[in-house]
């Protein structure tokens, strides 16, 4: 008997759960991958800034996965308005939901729905060529920009935000983004955290790229270099160094300028018809660890502000889900009978690309286990009920021949291995021609 199983979701956990059902399984298995978009690989195509190009490699080790013969992409299809979970588990012996952590966490501060107070996770998708975001939806008009947080994704911004288009061409950022980037009038870019340098959520990596910037100065203030004391992780100690060895030079005068600022937090976002400023407040730690105000105020003049605190995910039509943890409840990836979960959306926006990998696992451990020995109910025939509901899934060879057109793009453009197509109706064109 052959296992049917529909993976929900061709991100990283998404194709790793396929990888794993294969390699785990001792009876045959056929996996349909289900994606909403025309196009898989989820975060590494939509999330991974475009000039990381090595961490981008990672879609060649998860198109071989795509490319197994018990592995079949179905993208063009979504949960809840083309497919239901009642219709899956008809046809499918398990789903796993592989949706991730789609949403920015809010601040929760007064001005924060301002235009021009904008969740990172848009501009990210906005310079990724996400089909979701209009290209012309930013337009850098504005001197000065803050950016919340001080992770990985906020280094990101800050990068792109400091670099010129010259520097992004040879990438593939959408040609229409890459224009808005070459208009910038962006002087100044603020990153903005609530603690000190040895909170900061950035590799070591990531945070040596800002200093090798060529068209920003990257300035730290001394006194917000300062550390006290503690026996830090290598990691952290890195850091530390590179900061404080920040907050020791002088700008240079380069065109833009990036101010890594801490101990600092947004009390407000200020403007009326839009972000006219935003106002921060000193903190420091109490005796118990928490971050407290010091009644120390200042007022940044940004035109835009970026929020960057940190990812949640979304619920799915006829999941369950945990408003407090913004996770599906589990048990080792089980959430019901024949229902399973992985990566974000089982754990919560922890840890690295890799990481899905043994998360996957786990979670394909529970479900064979589960389904060891028991009948049969997948037929694995979603094709005819989406026939019927007039829904044509983007095959693999067609996601081939949208990744094709976007190579020639590339050609005609002079730029790079490709440039992104914008929107669904380019790339069903590209495909479907």
């Amino acid at each position: 008997m052959t296992l049917h199983v529909a993976v929900i979701g061709s991100g990283p956990a998404g194709i790793y759960t396929a990888e794993a059902l294969v390699k785990q399984s001792a009876e045959p298995v056929e996996v349909d991958v289900v994606e909403r978009l025309p196009t898989p690989y989820g975060l590494v195509r939509y999330g991974v800034a475009p000039d990381h190009t090595s961490i981008k490699s990672i879609a060649n080790y998860l198109r071989k996965v795509l490319e197994l013969p018990q592995v079949r992409f179905l993208g063009g299809v979504s949960l809840g308005s083309d497919v239901s979970v009642e219709d899956l588990l008809g046809v499918y012996d398990a789903v796993v939901y592989c949706t991730g952590a789609m949403v920015d966490r809010r601040l929760g501060i007064p001005g924060e729905d301002l235009p021009g107070s904008v969740a990172a996770t848009d501009f990210v998708n906005w310079y990724c060529g996400h089909p979701d975001v209009d290209p012309g939806r930013f337009t850098l008009d504005t001197a000065e920009i803050a950016v919340i947080g001080v992770g990985n994704v906020a280094v990101d911004v800050v990068r792109v935000l400091a670099k010129t288009a010259d520097e992004l061409r040879a990438t593939d950022v959408p040609h229409e983004v890459l224009q808005r980037l070459g208009e910038s009038e962006v002087k100044a870019i603020h990153m903005v955290g609530r603690r000190g340098p040895e909170h900061a959520k950035f590799t070591l990596k990531e945070l040596r790229e800002l200093g090798e910037l060529a068209n920003a100065d990257v300035c730290v203030r001394p006194d917000e270099a300062v550390v006290l004391g503690g026996d830090f992780p290598r990691q952290v100690q890195g850091n530390i160094k590179v900061l404080q060895g920040w907050a020791d030079r002088e700008p240079v005068g380069r065109p833009r300028r990036l101010d890594v600022r801490f101990w600092m937090r947004p009390v407000e976002i200020l403007g009326t018809e839009r972000v006219e400023g935003l106002k921060l407040e000193r903190t420091r730690l109490s005796e118990e660890g928490r971050v407290v105000g010091t009644g120390e105020y200042e007022t940044l003049p940004v035109g835009m502000v970026l929020r960057s605190v940190g990812y949640q995910s979304v619920p799915l039509p006829g999941v369950p889900f945990s408003e407090r943890t913004m996770t599906v409840p589990n048990e080792a990836g089980r959430v019901r009978d024949r229902e399973y979960v992985a990566g974000w959306l089982k754990r919560g926006p922890t840890g690295v690309i890799g990481t899905n990998k043994s998360d996957a696992a786990e979670t394909v451990r529970t479900l064979l286990a589960d389904l060891d020995g028991g009948a049969r109910v997948g037929s694995g025939g979603v094709d005819a009920l989406l026939a019927e509901r007039g829904v044509r899934p983007v095959t693999y060879q067609e996601w081939l021949a949208i990744e094709a057109a976007e190579a020639e793009l590339a050609r005609s453009l002079s730029r790079g291995e490709r440039v992104k197509l914008v929107g669904l109706e380019a790339m069903l064109r590209a495909c479907r021609p």
